[in-house]
């Protein structure tokens, strides 16, 4: 793994809607540049998981701003892997379930949950090297740094890609409720470079982005496209 002498924070984030590959190719980036990998919705989804455990309405934001603020969340690794605890306990096996599906958009809507889980991120990114993929992090969370990317696909290819993992999510609904929220809606941030994947693979997606990093000066990316070179 690539590190910085001087505990440089670097910050490159991936935003885009439901089921847009971006996951996939974050997690591919940051395999190719020696960075951590963080999956900024897994953290949603564990809070949305522990008011569902605790039988909050999660379409009550009152109930679910006072979850959350009882709520005790870390953000641990494994490998290269980000990934969330909650209230001591490893979520990742609850991310996917269908009530959290049904559920995360409302939770995630709440303001105190993304002012909480915002910071938490900020926070961890702190003197580390990190991709991150979300829906705000470049245009609500890490605004300021210079690597921001959107990775978007027709809605009619996100869907099939949702079926294929085995999800009933409906994607059209999921992206007018990211879209429409008061707090941080989904948008492609100022300065974000588009990349439309409906016809791309993983592996051209992951060039492209580089090669932008490259053209940006990011010392990583202009070592893991020398090596392909």
């Amino acid at each position: 793994m690539h590190k910085s002498a001087h505990h440089e924070t670097v910050v490159i984030a991936i935003d885009g809607p439901a089921a847009s590959g971006k996951s996939t190719v974050a997690r591919e980036l940051a395999k190719r540049l020696g960075y951590r990998f963080l999956n900024s919705g897994d953290l949603y989804r564990a809070m949305t998981w522990s008011c569902l455990r605790r039988n909050i309405d999660c379409r009550n934001p009152d109930a679910v701003a006072t979850a959350a603020g009882n709520a005790e969340i870390k953000v641990s690794s494994e490998k290269n892997e980000y990934y969330p605890k909650i209230d001591g306990e490893d979520a990742r096996a609850h991310l996917r379930d269908p009530e959290v599906n049904a559920n995360v958009s409302p939770v995630s809507a709440v303001p105190a949950v993304r002012y909480i889980l915002s910071a938490a991120i900020r926070s961890h990114a702190q003197g580390r090297q990190t991709v991150i993929e979300g829906r705000d992090i470049g245009s609500a969370v890490f605004p300021e740094t210079s690597f921001k990317f959107y990775i978007d696909a027709h809605p009619q290819v996100r869907q099939r890609r949702r079926r294929n993992q085995g999800q009933s999510e409906e994607i059209a609904k999921r992206d007018i409720m990211d879209s429409s929220r008061s707090i941080d809606p989904l948008t492609v941030a100022a300065g974000a470079t588009v990349i439309d994947t409906s016809a791309l693979d993983v592996p051209g997606v992951v060039a492209a982005i580089l090669e932008k990093l490259r053209s940006q000066g990011l010392a990583t990316a202009i070592e893991a496209c020398s090596s392909k070179e």
